[in-house]
């Protein structure tokens, strides 16, 4: 895309990419449909209290404020967390959504959610302020069982494979197995252990060692065995081996690697080549207790993860009653920034119109409704001309908009006469209102990968 936003960050899309991004958000549907997942909607203001109450985030909240309040009750406001603000993910509302409904809901719920989300990111490819996000997850009352992990992750295998986006790895590591080894080498810091971990791609192992043990009060060994874990990326279940053999013991680490060699196990025998263990995943946000998720484009790694998510077991509770989960969510805009900026995806017109009905006279408007209702009652999109200008301008109106076929009527000896018109091969053929389909591929708009 060459076009600049008039607002830096918050994008609006050209017709024909508008279809693209509706096709995007069709297959997602469809597929987590097909899995039983129910779809819900969340309001888009939460309290400040319940968005940060699981830890701050490094994205700047949006809060929302009375336009007409003076500078002394904004200052008030600011400390205060029942202020409302835009939600910045879906998970955060989501377990808020749980615990609310929780009487009304069978359990595992398992939901998907599609919705606008905001954060205050420095505007780039791959980053917006507002932006749409897709979401799945699955919640259990009181306990939630591990295959779930497993499931969520072949749902996202299966929705990612059926766009246009080519290929792509899904990254996975468990905290479980990270933390239980960073505390058999004697870190209990477990939790800036991960914070510098997962820096590791922005600023390589030196700087991650350097920091482990200035901040941290790691050893140099310490730090060279945390950054040996990280290392290892395999794509069957061989990383347990390697990690065995870097001789750190911990009960924690062994529930972990065995939690990862299952889901990591089923991915390579049911989606082969889509999963990766990856020991260096780590995940910002302190919720996660479990599997964790990343996924990146093959080719396209720069652009960071277009899909992440992960295990939480504590994030919603009630009482002594809690609401373990685990999810994955698809940054769907942060995908089509990259589709329309390499072409990745583009549509075969830009509009859904598949018939322009032509005008051989302006009293044929009334007539011309008619055909087009027939056209319509069978699915078909239909347009009609408002004026009878020359049959030439007509079609060049078509063509201009990118609307396959013209439809023509004429009076001969008393009867009137249909024929439709290709107008990209020229074929001009008779056709009946009640009866004429076009091809299935020319019914609507078809968004191909490059």
């Amino acid at each position: 895309m060459s076009r600049k936003a008039s607002l830096s960050g918050f994008h609006e899309w050209l017709p024909a990419e508008r279809i693209v991004e509706q096709h995007v958000l069709d297959t997602l549907r469809t597929t987590f449909e097909l899995h039983g997942f129910s779809s819900i909607e969340t309001r888009a203001v939460e309290t400040l209290g319940q968005l940060l109450r699981k830890g701050d985030i490094d994205k700047e909240v949006y809060a929302v404020s009375r336009l007409q309040a003076d500078p002394g009750e904004r200052a008030e406001q600011a400390e205060d967390p029942n202020r409302l603000a835009l939600h910045f993910d879906l998970t955060v509302p989501f377990a808020r959504y749980v615990v609310e409904n929780a009487g009304h809901l069978s359990f595992p719920f398992r939901r998907y959610q599609i919705q606008k989300v905001w954060r205050g990111e420095r505007p780039q490819e791959g980053r917006a302020r507002e932006f749409t996000q897709a979401d799945i997850d699955v919640v259990g009352d009181g306990s939630l069982p591990f295959r779930y992990d497993v499931d969520v992750a072949l749902v996202m295998a299966e929705a990612l494979a059926a766009l246009p986006i080519g290929d792509f790895t899904i990254r996975i590591n468990n905290r479980k197995l990270a933390e239980g080894f960073y505390r058999g080498l004697g870190l209990t810091d477990t939790a800036g252990v991960l914070r510098n971990i997962d820096k590791l791609e922005k600023i390589g192992p030196a700087e991650v060692s350097r920091l482990l043990q200035s901040e941290l009060g790691a050893t140099a060994d310490q730090a060279d065995q945390a950054l040996a874990l990280a290392a290892i990326r395999t794509q069957d279940t061989s990383f347990v081996e390697r990690v065995r053999a870097l001789g750190v013991t911990h009960n924690l680490l062994d529930e972990g690697l065995e939690e990862l060699a299952a889901v990591v196990g089923e991915l390579h025998r049911r989606a082969p080549g889509r999963a990766v263990a990856d020991l260096s995943i780590a995940r910002g946000l302190d919720y996660y207790t479990g599997t964790v998720y990343e996924t990146v484009l093959a080719g396209h790694e720069q652009l960071g993860s277009i899909c992440s998510g992960g295990r939480y077991d504590a994030l919603a509770a009630k009482g002594n009653r809690t609401f373990p989960g685990v999810g994955l969510s698809i940054g769907v805009t942060r995908l089509l920034m990259r589709m329309f900026s390499t072409q990745m995806a583009t549509a075969s017109r830009s509009v859904p119109t598949a018939v322009y009905v032509a005008l051989t006279h302006d009293d044929d408007w009334s007539a011309a409704q008619d055909t087009a209702r027939a056209l319509r009652s069978r699915g078909i999109p239909t347009e009609v001309a408002v004026s009878a200008e020359k049959f030439g301008k007509q079609i060049k109106y078509a063509d201009r908009r990118g609307i396959p076929f013209v439809w023509f009527t004429r009076t001969d000896d008393g009867q009137t006469v249909h024929e439709v018109k290709d107008i990209r091969s020229g074929e001009q053929v008779p056709a009946d209102p009640q009866a004429w389909m076009p091809p299935h591929e020319d019914l609507r708009p078809r968004v191909t990968g490059a």
